[in-house]
């Protein structure tokens, strides 16, 4: 084999590789021989099928496989020679295959660059904590317990704050609708539980009262075959009942599973604390990357690159679908957007500008998972088996009722598992950094905490209004996470 390199710019190299005739078709001998020692055609015996006919019947596919086959190895061989690691599957263009000729072919590779060793020291990293306030707890136990509040039958008219037992029946025009049928239901008046007026039109029923409640439903009401329809129910009234006052004793403990009152509150102020720590934690995660993007910059594979701008860009426009047909991209059950109404075309300047930022991004991104992929398997982090499985069950649990068929899915395609092992080494990637940079401890409020959330999110969108980042976690005290009574066991 020669291997001659024919063009070296930057982290792209080409080579020109040429494998001589005799070794090629000594390899196309071995396999006819081999195909020979197995193979029964009808007169002859086995083992004794003259390797001419061989070569007629299936000379022409073995010589495929085998320059397949030596494409493969030969560029293989050739990476290891030069001492150089693809970034991505090197590209192969077939210069000469013809039969008695040399095989000459090129490939065209990019190579993954040297990352730089971080000074993790260096990087200035701050880690906030917060001392769950006892009034935090004392506000979110009383939160649960106007959960568990018990609801009494009376004779009397239903007022708000009452809950009434109902069964009903909706219609638009004369025909019944999907999911506009219930019968028991408890609705508690004023909860804004149903569509807007239609609890009001409940005020003042009786057990055993019929009512016609008539309501329109919003313009932006997550069904769309429902979105600005007239629509009547005819309520039927079974029961009456009184909120009682909440009680915060032991017994409430005991409606959640818990030996006590004391028991609950900690349990609650545990929970309060893990909430916290995650929002502490995404904070300090974004501040290491942010730290490391402004203190390393390395050429990156451009191929990378586009592909990492490729998924953006596609993200960008299904969200772009979504939005026009009035839906959220996690709204599964509306479907794909496939008859979206179409939205005035942007300015092709906008377009460039905006391609260019997530080119930026995507430079970015790359840049970044190549450091924290270096720094792992230099540190030789990997995810274990029990994580990706956990991982799995996560993501099966996304989706109740079709459990079975996500383990399925993901068991039978590696790629989508690894997936789920990428964003687990992230995750531990940063856990060591974070333990080697050392980041210097600050106790805050929660009250401070919120003020920084808002302001880190204001400066992100300020700063880079294009890039669709996940929401920042919100402090708990601001996201209801608490209301959630907690039971033993429960997994995080």
């Amino acid at each position: 084999m020669q291997v001659t390199e024919t063009n070296a710019d930057g982290l792209k190299h080409e080579f020109k590789i040429v494998i001589p005739a005799g070794e090629l078709e000594n390899q196309v001998n071995d396999r006819l021989t081999q195909l020979g020692r197995s193979i029964r055609l009808p007169g002859f015996r086995p083992g004794k099928v003259p390797q001419s006919l061989l070569r007629q019947r299936y000379g022409k596919a073995i010589r495929g496989e085998v320059l397949e086959h030596t494409v493969q190895e030969s560029s293989a061989e050739a990476m290891r020679e030069q001492n150089l690691r693809p970034a991505l599957p090197p590209k192969v263009e077939i210069v000469s295959a013809d039969e008695g000729d040399d095989f000459e072919y090129t490939i065209s590779v990019e190579v993954l660059p040297e990352v730089p060793a971080p000074d993790f020291n260096a990087l200035g990293l701050e880690r906030l904590s917060i001392e769950v306030p006892d009034d935090d707890v004392d506000k979110a136990v009383e939160r649960i317990a106007e959960q568990y509040r018990k609801a009494e039958p009376v004779k009397r008219a239903a007022k708000k704050g009452d809950v009434v037992v109902i069964d009903f029946v909706g219609k638009i025009g004369d025909v019944e609708f999907p999911g506009g049928k219930g019968e028991n239901v408890s609705l508690e008046l004023g909860s804004g539980q149903f569509v807007p007026g239609y609890e009001d039109q409940l005020v003042g029923g009786k057990a055993g009262q019929d009512r016609t409640v008539k309501v329109t439903f919003p313009e932006n009401y997550g069904g769309p075959e429902l979105a600005g329809k007239d629509a009547v129910f005819e309520v039927k009234v079974k029961e009456v009942r009184e909120k009682q006052p909440a009680k915060i004793d032991d017994s409430l403990a005991a409606e959640v599973g818990l030996e006590n009152l004391a028991e609950l509150k900690q349990e609650v102020k545990e929970r309060i604390a893990r909430d916290y720590s995650m929002v502490t934690r995404q904070r300090l995660k974004r501040q290491l990357l942010d730290k490391l993007a402004e203190a390393y910059s390395f050429p990156v594979p451009p191929g990378m690159v586009e592909i990492e701008f490729g998924n953006i860009w596609k993200q960008h426009e299904a969200e772009k679908a979504y939005a026009a047909a009035g839906q959220a991209p996690g709204d599964v059950s509306a479907g794909a957007p496939a008859e979206a109404p179409a939205e005035p075309a942007a300015p092709a300047e906008d377009d460039e500008k905006l391609k260019g930022e997530y080119q930026a991004l995507a430079e970015r991104r790359v840049r970044l998972g190549l450091l924290l992929a270096d720094v792992g398997r230099n540190a030789n982090i990997t995810v274990t088996q029990e994580e990706l499985n956990q991982a799995l069950i996560r993501e099966a649990q996304r989706f109740p009722g079709a459990e079975r068929r996500v383990l399925d899915y993901y068991r039978n395609n590696p790629d989508a598992a690894g997936n789920l092992r990428a964003p687990i080494f992230e995750e531990k990637v940063v856990d060591y950094i974070v333990e080697l940079a050392k980041p210097a401890e600050r106790k805050v409020s929660p009250q401070e905490l919120l003020s920084m959330t808002e302001a880190d999110e204001a400066a992100e969108e300020a700063a880079a209004p294009v890039e669709k980042k996940p929401a920042a976690k919100k402090p708990p005290t601001q996201t209801g996470a608490r209301n959630k009574a907690p039971a033993k066991g429960e997994t995080e």
